[in-house]
């Protein structure tokens, strides 16, 4: 018997919807189900700016600790970013990261200035996608899952993502996470290992969760400027991180990169970071 496209894709439906049955049926599962059957908007639904090149500024003479958490846990929330651990209580080396801390010398291996401020070279920095102007990312991706907006965000589309990393190898600022388990999870059943209790994260039911087996990244918060927001970051770290239109001279990131001096990472590499570093 021969078995075309269509029949083959229905009896592949028709197995995972019988296998997804007794899963439904777990206690407390119904509100987990509600929340799990949302995945990631297609980004080409959202707003983009004609003309537009959005960009970041990050003081780091004002970067502090409390700053730094703000900045991250806003977006951790936002984005129901699933947070992992170990046996130690620290990010295992399958957590995912929008947007992290790394120490100075780490983030840029190839800026040297020892005569740099002090609360510079020996402070930690918040590090996420670069939003490249020339993003290798894009390129070697074979579906289009991650691809440039005409604004310069560079997106990803999880539906189309078949996992296979090739842009997070060619990522050279270690930008994007793959999902090793189920994300959607970690909301309901990751313990912490010191309690062996759940350990519950909280959830923003207004942004979708993903799958098991995609790749993901910042976005700029693509969906809180189609309603004309400011990235969650930026929002929680007012005064220390700065946003705009890079292309507008009156917009708050060009005001800060027309007065102060600014770094970016690795730019002898030709990507053209949208990420600029006061210092």
């Amino acid at each position: 018997m021969s078995w075309d496209r269509r029949k083959f894709l229905k009896a592949a439906g028709v197995g995972a919807l019988a296998g997804m049955g007794w899963q439904l049926l777990r206690p407390g599962a119904l509100d987990a189900a509600e929340l799990i059957g949302k995945y990631s908007p297609n980004p080409s639904q959202l707003a983009v700016k004609p003309g537009g090149n959005w960009g970041m500024a990050i003081d780091l003479t004002k970067l502090d600790d409390a700053a730094r958490q703000a900045a991250a846990e806003a977006c951790n929330i936002e984005h129901n970013v699933p947070h992992y651990v170990d046996a130690e209580g620290k990010a295992s080396k399958q957590d995912i990261k929008w947007i992290w801390e790394a120490e100075f010398d780490q983030a840029f291996v190839e800026t040297e200035n020892p005569y740099a401020p002090s609360a510079v070279l020996h402070n930690k920095v918040l590090v996420l996608c670069n939003h490249c102007q020339n993003p290798p990312c894009v390129r070697v991706c074979p579906t289009q899952a991650t691809f440039k907006r005409e604004d310069g965000i560079v997106m990803m589309d999880m539906h189309r993502c078949i996992g296979c990393r090739f842009c997070m190898a060619a990522c050279p600022y270690g930008s994007r996470s793959f999902n090793f388990k189920d994300p959607r999870a970690a909301y309901f059943n990751e313990k912490d290992p010191k309690t062996g209790q759940p350990r519950l994260q909280e959830v923003t039911s207004e942004y979708p969760t993903r799958t098991k087996g995609v790749v993901e990244k910042c976005t700029f918060c693509a969906e809180r400027l189609a309603v004309g927001l400011q990235p969650a970051c930026v929002a929680a770290a007012p005064g220390v991180m700065f946003f705009g239109d890079m292309s507008d001279a009156g917009s708050p990131v060009r005001a800060q990169l027309n007065k102060r001096f600014s770094i970016r990472r690795k730019p002898n590499l030709g990507t053209e970071p949208q990420v600029f570093y006061l210092i």
